[in-house]
């Protein structure tokens, strides 16, 4: 304890952590249970080594308690063991009175040091409590490095993903200008039924390659539809087969409409297109009437 009767946070230190003798734990927690402010430091020091111990999962440690800790480690006395003969020292003799006492067969110089005996306690408290901060101290780094590992792999798989994205767009943009570009490519311009509304008259284009069964569709002032309710392109198979399923598109705000290179089967000469207006999600037979065709 200190000049005004309260436990020094050292001590409490190694109250919290088992490290004192028996006798001197009893007292420290008899006084920890009537002194408040005691009571609120050891609350401290045991919330620092909650919080540095829960690092053996690698996670850095609050700000606010690696600095008081830190702080606390500071203030500690340095102590520097020395090597001594492990020999029991000789018994002390008393002189007379008013003498120091001294140790017998070590010569006349050799009285006990006033201060020897308090450095040792010091050095057995402060040993644990260094030894405790350096693994802790170890701990944090290692969290930290973790951590950093963790956000780089993080990146690392971000980039690897748009990576594949943009390998992905190159080649769905490689494959339409193969499509547009394709000596077999038929181009179709698809118009609306003579029941259309007034200009501006929605259009639609199609360019179609059947033996890769590559097809783009672009549309233009298409009429918004409800909320339950979506366009469908058609391909119309010149050998009389049903109409197959080309995909099924929303316009946007002005109008504007596409199906991109959907899944069809190769080699299916086409005889015409069309566009019908559909449930959401589409259908597998077009919905008459046809509002859009082009042969």
């Amino acid at each position: 304890m200190n000049g005004t009767r309260h436990i020094e946070r050292d001590d409490l230190a190694l109250f919290a952590m088992q490290l004192l003798p028996k006798d001197e734990h009893a007292l420290i927690a008899a006084h920890v249970a009537l002194c408040a402010e005691c009571g609120q430091a050891l609350a401290e020091v045991q919330g620092d080594l909650a919080v540095y111990a829960h690092t053996v999962d690698l996670h850095s440690p609050p700000a606010q308690a690696r600095e008081r800790l830190m702080k606390q480690v500071a203030r500690e006395k340095k102590a520097v063991p020395v090597e001594r003969v492990p020999t029991p020292p000789p018994p002390l003799e008393f002189a007379t009175p008013g003498e120091r006492p001294y140790r017998t067969g070590l010569g006349s110089g050799a009285y006990l040091s006033e201060d020897e005996e308090p450095k040792r306690n010091l050095a057995a408290k402060v040993f644990p409590w260094v030894g405790w901060a350096v693994a802790a101290a170890i701990a944090v780094v290692a969290g930290n490095l973790y951590h950093e590992r963790d956000v780089l792999h993080g990146k690392m798989t971000a980039m690897a993903g748009q990576m594949d994205r943009v390998s992905s767009d190159a080649a769905a943009a490689k494959q339409m200008m193969e499509a547009m570009t394709d000596p077999a490519a038929k181009h179709v311009t698809m118009t609306m039924s003579p029941t259309a509304p007034v200009p501006p008259v929605p259009q639609g284009r199609v360019t179609y390659v059947a033996e890769r069964g590559a097809l783009i569709f672009l549309g233009s002032n298409m009429e918004p539809l409800q909320a339950y309710k979506t366009y469908e392109l058609w391909l119309i198979p010149a050998d009389g087969r049903d109409p197959i399923p080309a995909g099924t598109f929303h316009p946007d705000e002005r109008g504007n409409a596409s199906v991109i290179m959907p899944p069809m089967p190769k080699g299916i000469e086409a005889k015409a297109f069309g566009v019908t207006v559909e449930d959401e999600g589409g259908s597998q037979t077009p919905t008459m009437p046809i509002i859009m065709a082009g042969s």
